[in-house]
């Protein structure tokens, strides 16, 4: 997938206003997805990753261990724009949705491997599979 197809794609799977809004999801979940895997797991994405998008997987450092709601509230605290919890576990979510189309089905098994089984509901289509954004909002007010 070529970058500008991948950011569009994030745009209208976000229901973001600018392609500005749907790069920056993009960055601050792959920086927060990461913060959650190896440095060698984040070579083998960006390989298959258009360049603009795999720089947000350049030196990462060690892994750290995420709950799911940790990993949502750094993306919260990381889009450049002001967004409620609820809208960027949303935008996260529709990230992650474009990843695995763009990346392949082993890649992203990988990926998961080195993920908790907290974060599954983060990999199927859906936002029910999480919880629904009115449920999220209420569990974090």
């Amino acid at each position: 997938m070529k970058y500008d197809d991948f950011v569009k794609e994030v745009q209208t799977r976000a229901r973001l206003n600018t392609l500005g809004e749907a790069v920056e999801a993009t960055r601050a979940t792959l920086e927060a997805l990461g913060k959650c895997i190896s440095q060698e797991e984040a070579n083998h994405l960006m390989s298959e990753l258009p360049k603009e998008i795999g720089v947000y997987l350049e030196d990462i450092g060690e892994p750290e261990r995420f709950s799911l709601d940790d990993f949502f509230k750094y993306i919260n605290q990381n889009e450049r724009k002001s967004v409620g919890l609820a809208e960027s576990v949303h935008h996260a979510r529709s990230v992650i949705s474009v990843l695995q189309d763009a990346v392949s089905k082993g890649e992203m098994n990988d990926i998961k491997s080195m993920l908790s089984e907290e974060f599954e509901p983060l990999f199927r289509a859906g936002s029910e599979d999480y919880m629904s954004m009115k449920d999220y909002k209420t569990k974090h007010r």
